[in-house]
């Protein structure tokens, strides 16, 4: 498993990983407690291996600071709690990623990185942001709501065979075009 099966799911907390794709969504499963659930294309939904923290210079993968929070804590849980101030949260994020940018992440967003590396240090998963590499198989291709509607409506054509007219009858009338 890696990151790009671990799904961050807008409205519902926790993370969840994908078990099955469908027609119109995909199939996940709470990493915290295993309940099962269909998100609809409609929903918004984000991979955590396409999330990034601002920095000063560039964007750092979420990948990249899990790994951090690691090295740092030495593959435990984080020493600061998600529930503890702004303050003392910006303060160990800074010593975490001494370069993300302190304008425009918030404390609540420390918090939700901060949960999910907690969540996923408790179910043994910190493996899934270590070097694997990424390939276009692994990647989850979630139906977008234009994909789900471009699937509805093509339809196959079917070619029907005029019906020939019946004994007794020949067909003397054309069709013509009423009205405006």
């Amino acid at each position: 498993m890696d990151l790009s099966k671990i799904l961050s799911v807008s409205g519902v907390g926790g993370l969840h990983k994908v078990v099955a794709q469908t027609k119109n969504g995909v199939i996940v499963e709470s990493i915290a407690d295993g309940k099962r659930f269909v998100i609809q294309a409609t929903g918004k939904v984000s991979a955590l291996a396409d999330i990034n923290i601002y920095g000063n210079a560039e964007e750092i993968p979420l990948k990249e600071v899990f790994t951090k929070i690691k090295e740092k804590e030495n593959a435990g849980p984080t020493s600061v709690d998600a529930k503890a101030s702004d303050v003392d949260l910006k303060k160990y994020f800074k010593e975490v990623l001494p370069d993300y940018d302190q304008e425009r992440v918030y404390a609540s967003d420390i918090k939700k990185v901060l949960n999910w590396y907690n969540l996923l240090q408790s179910k043994e998963l910190l493996h899934v942001f270590e070097a694997a590499p990424e390939s276009a198989e692994s990647a989850v291709e979630i139906p977008t709501e234009k994909t789900v509607k471009t699937a509805k409506t093509t339809k196959t054509s079917k070619t029907v065979a005029p019906k020939a007219p019946s004994k007794g009858m020949t067909k003397t009338q054309t069709v013509r075009k009423t009205g405006g």
